[in-house]
């Protein structure tokens, strides 16, 4: 049976979907225990608690009371990235020469250490720990989206050597950008054309069909998208309509705590440990757009390398289709949360 072309509405592209053959989670060469290439935690890193002063100034930071900026004390900490290619300095400066265009690298690049313990991952931090580790993502959001000449901030996380991560310490980071990205355009022009969120239309299919729903909690929705560009791609995405992540409410807060809680440890034993991506796509700021953009977020795990057909034609070649990703991932949660409910520790969240 000849592979699928489906269309990825939110990027207003195509992906290649294998629909007749799965690769397991086993037959990824990418996966093959990224573990061995971990630092051995004898080296030094600049993250951990009692090595503040190598890091830039502190931002921002959940710390005990009676501590000081740029000390130990912290229990999340906020700095700028020592080596950022943009600053928060002067204003957006276009220039032009023949066929050329550039501009100066205004915007502001932060990395929010998420633990001051080295070798704790994201996932094994109580649910109170990840409930900060948001809430400070939340704070520093509103506090950038404030400044006029931002217009797109993008959180992210690189979870692993595959994901991009130079450091093993566990963190996120927040771009802010002067513009505003085409990568969740669709949204808006979905909106235009139809008139309606594209997101609010996808949980309703996707909570009709079942093909690709992995969970469904109270306020947030799991799924593998149907044009999923990357094999065990997941959506989380908010039931009711946001158009920022800032603006989730403390209950809101809580059930992602929650589901994250749930789902991360779930992915990591399905496919084996891979490294891993999370993004937070939200709507752009100090901007007027038509409509449409509803913030959610991406988890991908990092298991196959981009290759030439990719890099030439923006069609992502993707070897699971995301109905069989689903299922698999839908056991591994349903496993998860009876060994939850039977210890009880899912209630705590």
């Amino acid at each position: 049976m000849a592979a699928e072309l489906r269309r990825d509405l939110v990027r207003d592209n195509w992906v290649v979907i294998a629909t007749d053959r799965a690769l397991k989670p086993n037959d990824f060469p990418i996966n093959k225990g990224w573990e061995n290439t971990r630092k051995s935690g004898q080296h030094f890193c600049p993250f951990c608690e009692g090595n503040e002063s190598y890091t830039t100034d502190e931002i921002a930071a959940y710390r005990d009371n009676n501590t000081l900026p740029n000390t130990p004390g912290w229990t999340v900490r906020t700095f700028p990235n020592k080596f950022s290619a943009f600053q928060l300095e002067g204003e957006l400066e276009l220039k032009y020469s023949g066929v050329y265009e550039s501009c100066n690298g205004l915007g502001q690049h932060e990395v929010v250490v998420e633990t001051p313990q080295h070798g704790v991952e994201f996932h094994q931090l109580p649910a109170e720990q990840i409930k900060q580790i948001y809430l400070m993502l939340q704070q520093r959001y509103r506090q950038l989206a404030s400044d006029p000449r931002i217009k797109y901030i993008q959180i992210y996380k690189n979870r692993g050597l595959f994901a991009g991560a130079s450091l093993e310490h566990s963190h996120s980071q927040i771009l802010a950008l002067p513009s505003v990205p085409r990568e969740n355009q669709g949204l808006s022009k979905y909106y235009q054309q139809q008139g309606k969120c594209l997101l609010c239309a996808t949980q309703e299919v996707e909570r009709e069909s079942q093909q690709r729903l992995i969970y469904e909690s109270e306020h947030f929705q799991l799924i593998c998208p149907y044009a999923s560009r990357f094999s065990y791609e997941t959506w989380l995405i908010p039931r009711r309509h946001t158009e920022h992540f800032a603006d989730i409410n403390e209950e809101e807060l809580n059930d992602l705590v929650a589901v994250i809680k749930i789902f991360i440890p779930a992915m990591l034993d399905c496919l084996n440990d891979p490294s891993y991506n999370i993004v937070i796509n939200t709507a752009p700021v100090n901007w007027n757009f038509a409509g449409g953009y509803h913030w959610y977020m991406e988890i991908i795990p990092r298991l196959i390398v981009a290759a030439g057909v990719e890099f030439a034609t923006g069609f992502y070649m993707n070897p699971v289709a995301p109905e069989i990703a689903a299922t698999m991932l839908r056991e591994k949660v349903e496993e998860f949360l009876k060994g939850k409910q039977g210890d009880g520790s899912f209630a705590s969240f």
